[in-house]
């Protein structure tokens, strides 16, 4: 495949996109180095202060005159309650701005990897899910997604769709910064304990990002990491790693919802089964506790 020459990143602010610019510039992730082509690439990376992208006219003139061989959709309304609250938003950003970004991208002939999330799926089935699983999501925020998706597969045809889960990056807010805030100021708290999935460094998915870009492999994949766990027995690794002598009661999902009855629901089983990657180029994602350790070994939280 021709290198990429110009890539094109939404959501660029975001935990993924700042991952993607920094693997890029430094020419390796912590699973390894990055295609050497990459080096040539110019990054424009984006946000909604430079493109908005729910604004088809603005998105279409700015992919087609800037010339970008790929582009990268890290957007999204990622609050899965206030996706339930703000349906119009989530709307937008999820399935309208996806649809936006894929006929802008099939109109300059480029490449387009867009984000998505087990949300899409049930989360009822105990066994891992691979990418021909059924979908039937139970929020607005799964269904956005979901409609995301199909936006993408219907208006470009050069396009990888890559699902993830539970992740967690160096920059922004996620759940390992949330616990071990809360593991510096409170002596116990209460996590979900009947929820399970794969948590997931950002900065593997955007290495297996980068290698699919490298590819003519076009479709769906799942990306996370490696392994399984709850939200509690996670929580717990987070706050041996900190140091932090906090303690992680277990709770259950129909006790967390009684004490948080605004909440959407969450899935049980959100374990993603990275077949189509090991099938193609290869699965090179990490166990979920591998990557958590080295990243609170060498990120100041």
């Amino acid at each position: 495949m021709t290198p990429i020459r110009k890539l094109l990143i939404t959501g660029a602010n975001g935990q993924l996109g700042r991952e993607l610019q920094t693997i890029l510039a430094a020419g390796r992730a912590p699973i390894g180095p990055i295609d050497p082509s990459w080096e040539a690439c110019e990054v424009v990376p984006t946000d909604v202060d430079e493109l908005d992208i729910t604004d088809a006219d603005a998105v279409m003139a700015f992919v087609r005159d800037g010339g970008f061989g790929a582009v990268v959709n890290c957007a999204a309304a990622t609050n899965v309650d206030g996706c339930e609250t703000n349906r119009d938003l989530a709307q937008r950003l999820n399935a309208d701005a996806a649809a936006n970004l894929a006929r802008a991208a099939e109109a300059a002939g480029a490449v387009l990897a867009h984000v998505s999330t087990d949300y899409v799926l049930a989360g009822d089935d105990p066994m891992p899910q691979a990418e021909d699983a059924p979908c039937a999501p139970n929020t607005a925020y799964g269904a956005t997604k979901l409609a995301g998706e199909r936006a993408v597969r219907e208006a470009c045809a050069r396009h990888f769709i890559v699902r993830t889960a539970w992740l967690y990056g160096t920059e922004g807010k996620n759940f390992v910064r949330t616990m071990v805030g809360l593991g510096r100021t409170h002596d116990r708290i209460t996590v979900v304990c009947d929820q399970h999935g794969s948590p997931t460094f950002a900065g593997d998915l955007a290495y297996e990002i980068l290698a699919l870009l490298g590819t003519e492999a076009y479709g769906l994949y799942h990306c996370t990491g490696n392994g399984a766990t709850t939200w509690d027995r996670f929580a717990a690794r987070i706050m041996a790693n900190a140091g932090l002598d906090c303690e992680v009661a277990p709770v259950t999902t129909e006790e967390y919802a009684a004490a948080n009855p605004q909440s959407a629901p969450r899935p049980a089983w959100s374990i993603l089964d990275n077949k189509r990657l090991r099938d193609t180029i290869g699965d090179e994602m990490r166990s979920w506790d591998v990557a958590l350790d080295e990243f609170m070994r060498t990120v100041e939280l």
